[in-house]
């Protein structure tokens, strides 16, 4: 008889446990998911916040106190393009998942395309933005590059990366990295010839428009950099070259 007594409040002990476990586990993720459905709005507006930013980043000096929705409204005309250099009608560039886009051939990417306009005249494209993405050492790496107005030279560029190694790696997003594609130029004649890291690293450069200082311990992550410019840079090429002989003709 005291057998069964203890079997019993063996059992209840149990289903006691397994219940309570339920409750706190639905309770629990019930207010993650509120929490999350909360504070998606705003993790959207500062991821795109963010882009905006990055963007601009790349053609100007952004001063702390700039704002930068209405610079960018102002300033920056979207577009999105395929392989061929086509525009693509009724397609947002800030809709366009360059990480998703990654993963299909190039020649079936959505390319999006940020033209910085002139302040006075907005149909005179400055300089044009293009997102860049590939794979680092570790893991994933992105950016975006800006050419200016002979889409050819390189006016700045912004790298970013999910895990490469502190202090080697993770300098491609560094200032003294990023300045040194400066001035670099993208074609070799008809020839996307991109700008190539090399390897090493305290070497001077400036005489050649392909060519910029390594990463000291880094090449691996040198390498990503080169293959996902050249990669990306093949992809704008035709948009690139059409806008090229528009702006020689409008000379």
């Amino acid at each position: 008889m005291q057998t069964k007594n203890v079997d019993y409040n063996v059992r209840q002990s149990n289903l006691y446990i397994v219940l309570y476990a339920s409750a706190i586990t639905i309770v629990c993720g019930g207010a993650l998911a509120f929490a999350y459905q909360y504070l998606k709005p705003y993790q959207d507006a500062n991821i795109e916040m963010e882009r905006k930013k990055n963007i601009l980043s790349t053609v100007m000096k952004l001063e702390e106190d700039a704002n930068i929705e209405q610079l960018y409204a102002a300033r920056v005309k979207e577009r999105v393009i395929d392989f061929q250099g086509n525009v693509k009608s009724g397609v947002k560039a800030s809709s366009v998942n360059i990480a998703e886009q990654y993963k299909l051939k190039p020649e079936e990417r959505l390319l999006p395309v940020y033209e910085f306009r002139n302040q006075a005249d907005t149909s005179k494209i400055e300089n044009a933005v293009m997102p860049v993405y590939g794979y680092g050492l570790w893991n994933n790496i992105w950016g975006f590059v800006a050419l200016q107005s002979d889409l050819n030279t390189v006016q700045g560029v912004k790298f970013e990366h999910a895990g490469e190694t502190p202090g080697l790696g993770a300098r491609i997003t560094s200032d003294d990295i990023q300045e040194r594609y400066k001035g670099k130029s993208v074609f070799d004649g008809d020839n996307v010839s991109s700008v190539v890291m090399q390897k090493g690293e305290g070497f001077d450069y400036s005489k050649d428009s392909h060519k910029v200082d390594g990463m000291s311990g880094a090449t691996l992550t040198g390498k990503g950099v080169n293959n996902m410019l050249k990669d990306y840079l093949n992809c704008y090429k035709n948009y690139l070259k059409k806008n090229q002989k528009t702006l020689s003709l409008n000379l």
